[in-house]
């Protein structure tokens, strides 16, 4: 017992334990600022010329600044561990790749700057675990890509996307409409040719969408515009109003603007691009009854057609207006075709039966509707009976496919294809047209006076062998109108619109008058004058042969003369060849002999006559023998 009075003595002179020392920091890395002093701590480190997310980073950092370096790539690894960092800056590096998961850690993460590199797109994985994000700034990359769940775990919580100055053509819509938290909306500088119907219809908080320089030719209505009935600038837009920016875009006025071009502006900049008679003015300068819309006409469609059953059939049907009409076929039975393991529809209004069955035939339904209305076209088709069976021998060909659009008609069918283009649409008693040559047609058609209101005729119409229309106006008390510049040797279809004030609206619309069809003269070569390449041609060989001819005469010349002067060049005289006589007796004894030298010369003296045979001796002669 002794003892443990002396234990407790001992105890107050037992050293006492120390509380925990907190962790030593990571060291700061090289060319970066580190606030490490006091929370929050911060590791900066602009235009340090880093290449690499540097691997010795505090941990704990809630503040990360990396931008304006060369940084081309973020690993996994790199921001690993780091749950407290709330702002990340990565503007203005050469970043190409983010690697799947490389911000699952960033829990808390808050803003994300990603503007100012190269990513070309974004996977579904890249923003993975950024559960808390409200900035997410990915402008003045080259994203051609935006993956449909990228952006699924930051949906309830962003509130600023920017997504300007990159090469987006289309993008996820439905999942943009899951943004319901978005304040600003940053679309501009891309390349964006359409936006569906509704797609901000969800974004109930928006008060920024900015879709400048694009190529939107349209925008359409939306309940979201139709709530905010102020579009204003932001200077002077009340806290409540829609911030909506679309300058820069071709747009193209007609009806379906009208809805914009109601609402409230102060002073934007908006122009609009088309049609014609609008391109280029300024677009709250239109007045609303400007904004018009062409109900569709039917300008082509197919002949009746008769196939045999299991062969493949193509309906065609082409129809004009303002917008561009969509073409839909209905079957006989009442039924709307589209594709199918039987049938495939083209937009261009070709519908395609793959394989035809004997309960295919009847009348088909061409229905080409728009904003300003609708017009439809019969197409008979009859099946008959199938081909009998070929023999295996057989050496004949498959004809072509009528159903496919892109199949080349062969010239043996060129007659028969100007005959089916003959029986197409029905040419209107109220629309004729006379007169016509190669290059010009008149057109005429009844007076319209009846109709209240006329202010013009339009006259539109393309050929055969392409899409393009063409637009012509006329005065209000014009009939009759001389169209030029046609093309030789082509079908032509024309329609005659009436443009009238509609007393019931107070807007402008357009009315069918008529259509016809006429095909011009073909084109006639003269025949008097070559083309002057032919004349060159001939000019060059007639000469060339004259001068042949002319030295080959002189040749033959210079031939004759050589062998009628014994072939010494002409202008030399001949010179004789020495010539030697030898003699002989005439009595037979002796053979020639050779010519005694000549006598010496003496004095006149009395000869005996002798009588001899003498033979020349010289060049060209031979003695001969006995």
């Amino acid at each position: 017992m002794a003892i443990l009075p002396l234990l407790l003595c001992l105890l107050p002179l037992a050293p006492a334990s120390s509380p925990p020392q907190p962790a030593t920091p990571s060291p700061c890395p090289r060319r970066c600022r580190c606030q490490t002093q006091s929370l929050p701590l911060s590791v900066l480190c602009p235009g340090a010329g880093l290449l690499f997310v540097p691997p010795s980073l505090d941990r704990r950092a809630a503040e990360l600044r990396l931008a304006d370096n060369f940084i081309a790539a973020v690993r996994r690894r790199d921001l690993a561990n780091m749950t407290g960092l709330l702002h990340l800056s990565l503007s203005r590096n050469t970043i190409r790749h983010v690697a799947a998961g490389a911000f699952a850690d960033l829990r808390a993460l808050r803003a994300l700057h990603l503007d100012g590199n190269r990513l070309t797109s974004l996977g579904e994985g890249q923003l993975r675990g950024l559960v808390n994000l409200r900035h997410l700034i990915l402008s003045n990359n080259q994203l051609a890509a935006l993956a449909a769940g990228a952006l699924d775990d930051c949906s309830e919580t962003l509130e600023d996307l920017d997504l300007s100055y990159n090469n987006l053509e289309q993008l996820p819509w439905e999942a943009l409409g899951r943004l319901g938290n978005v304040n600003t909306l940053g679309l501009d500088h891309n390349l964006l040719a359409s936006v569906p119907a509704g797609a901000f219809s969800r974004l109930h908080k928006l008060a920024r969408l900015d879709m400048t320089s694009n190529r939107l030719t349209t925008i359409p209505p939306d309940p979201l515009f139709s709530r905010l009935p102020l579009l204003a600038r932001p200077r002077g837009s009340p806290a409540s109003a829609l911030v909506l920016a679309f300058g820069g875009n071709p747009l193209h006025c007609n009806c379906e603007l009208v809805w914009l071009r109601r609402l409230a502006r102060e002073d934007d900049l908006e122009a609009c691009a088309s049609p014609p008679a609008l391109g280029g003015r300024y677009f709250w300068a239109v007045g609303e009854e400007e904004f018009v819309c062409e109900p569709p006409v039917v300008t082509h469609r197919s002949p009746p057609l008769a196939v045999p059953a299991g062969r493949p059939a193509a309906l065609r049907c082409r129809a004009v207006g303002d917008p561009e009409p969509r073409v839909r076929w209905v079957s006989p039975q009442g039924r709307l075709l589209g594709n199918s393991s039987r049938a495939r529809a083209f937009p261009n209004g070709t519908l395609e039966l793959l394989v035809t069955e004997p309960g295919d035939g009847g009348i088909f339904t061409c229905i080409a509707a728009n904003a300003a209305g609708e017009a439809t076209a019969a197409v008979e088709l009859t099946v008959g009976p199938p081909p009998p069976p070929q023999l295996a021998n057989s050496t004949s060909c498959d004809p072509p496919r009528d159903g496919d659009p892109d199949a080349l008609t062969p010239p043996s069918a060129a007659s028969a294809s100007a005959k089916a283009v003959d029986t197409g649409p029905p040419t209107d008693r109220g629309v004729q047209v006379t007169e016509h040559g190669a290059t010009a047609a008149l057109v005429q058609w009844p007076d319209q006076r009846p109709i209240p209101g006329i202010r013009m005729y339009q006259i539109q119409y393309n050929s055969s062998a392409d899409d393009i229309l063409v637009y012509r106006m006329m005065p209000a008390d014009s009939s009759s109108f001389l169209l030029t510049d046609l093309a030789p040797g082509r079908t032509y279809d024309l329609c005659v619109l009436a443009v009238y004030e509609d007393s019931a609206t107070g807007l402008t619309a357009t009315r069918p008058v008529g259509c016809a069809r006429f095909s011009t003269e073909p084109a006639l070569r003269p025949c008097g004058a070559p083309h002057a390449p032919f004349l060159g041609g001939t000019m060059i060989i007639a000469l060339g042969g004259v001068i042949v001819a002319s030295v080959l005469v002189f040749i033959f010349v210079l031939l004759m003369r050589y062998k009628v002067h014994g072939g010494q060049p002409p202008g030399k005289a001949k010179t004789p060849a020495p010539v030697s006589s030898v003699c002989s007796q005439t009595n037979g004894a002796l053979g020639p002999t050779p010519a005694p030298p000549a006598p010496e010369p003496t004095a006149p003296r009395a000869h005996t006559v002798v009588q001899l045979d003498c033979e020349p001796w010289g060049p060209g002669h031979e003695p001969v023998g006995p």
